[in-house]
């Protein structure tokens, strides 16, 4: 008998964020638009899915995206079976359980301008936080809020 304690568990990194969408060659255009680039595609299916995610029948076709650093991960997803339950994708950034993802970006207007045509939207406008950087929020792909920061020099 071990009278050890087992090693506390902690964690290494964040992965990823997975988001769900409806057009995934849509939201890999769009995050490829931004600056992330893909790293793999596969489709998942089989019991051990449907075990991890709760549901039944599960398939569904992942995009990874990864941020030009390497160290941040974007999962996209788009499910064929079941099929996805409707949010609203034009709920308030304050809902709860919302989701935002934020980016650290030079030219926060170019970038505007390049995501424009993929379907984003400013949800407020482009402000100047202090002296430290320029932010805004943008609908983008299945309604998530992308926050831009352009740090000011």
């Amino acid at each position: 008998m071990n009278d050890t304690a087992p090693e506390r568990g902690t964690i290494q990194r964040m992965d990823n964020i997975s988001i769900v969408v409806d057009d995934l060659a849509a939201a890999k255009a769009f995050f490829a638009e931004l600056g992330l680039e893909l790293e793999g595609e596969a489709t998942v299916e089989g019991s051990a899915v449907d075990r991890l995610v709760g549901l039944e029948g599960v398939r569904s076709d992942i995009a990874m995206m990864r941020t030009p650093d390497g160290h941040g991960r974007l999962e996209l997803t788009k499910y064929q079976t079941p099929s996805s339950r409707e949010g609203d994708p034009r709920a308030p950034a304050n809902t709860l359980g919302s989701h935002r993802v934020m980016f650290a970006v030079e030219n926060i207007d170019d970038i505007l301008d390049r995501l424009r045509p993929h379907g984003a939207e400013l949800v407020g406008e482009v402000v100047r936080y202090e002296d430290s950087y320029r932010l805004c929020y943008l609908r983008g792909p299945a309604g998530i809020i992308v926050a831009l920061a352009e740090s000011i020099k």
